[in-house]
């Protein structure tokens, strides 16, 4: 029986440990790149529905001309599925401002790199009830997979940015961590 052995397998031991550490230094610039990424995901939204940029908020539903972003979204078709009820009764101004300071502080936060963990869990959480909200369990809910959509996959992705500090590279991640209050509150990292 044959298997097939990694190219490290046949290389000295000084080669195997040099290619391992090039591997994980050129992992470092590729969550960073993630990480921002993503935080402008967030940051985008925010300043998509404040100023209503046309992209998925025209002008005049604006939160600036008093649109009302968490509300036109929980009060619309794509809130579907039998927990319509639930989030039709939380929309409210309430809920416009706990959704647009999320958008912003999620955004800002994961694209300086600080309270990543805190970050991760407010956007998982938020991408968990959007992607509850358009209910994709169904045949024809505008989902083309209903276990792992976008939704997931930035939940996913705010996670393993928090899980592997990658806020230190093309962030303030480290300053953050030997802030003294940050020290002593380790949620805050």
């Amino acid at each position: 029986m044959s298997t097939i052995a990694s190219p490290a397998t046949h290389l000295p031991a000084a080669a195997s440990v040099t290619l391992a550490t090039r591997h994980a230094s050129a992992a470092h610039p590729s969550l960073a790149i993630l990480r921002l990424a993503m935080g402008f995901i967030f940051l985008w939204a925010f300043l998509d529905k404040t100023f209503g940029l046309g992209f998925s908020t025209p002008v005049e539903r604006a939160w600036i001309n008093g649109g009302t972003p968490s509300q036109g979204f929980l009060g619309s078709e794509a809130v579907t599925g039998p927990l319509q009820p639930f989030f039709a009764g939380i929309a409210s101004p309430a809920t416009d401002v706990l959704f647009m300071l999320g958008m912003l502080g999620i955004g800002l936060a994961v694209m300086l790199g600080i309270g990543l963990r805190v970050s991760a869990v407010a956007g998982t959480v938020i991408m968990v009830l959007m992607y509850l909200a358009e209910w994709p369990f169904t045949a024809g809910a505008g989902s083309t997979n209903p276990a792992v959509d976008y939704h997931i996959i930035y939940a996913l992705a705010l996670i393993v940015i928090a899980a592997t500090s990658a806020g230190n590279t093309w962030g303030f991640g480290a300053t953050w961590s030997r802030l003294p209050f940050v020290r002593t509150q380790r949620w805050l990292f």
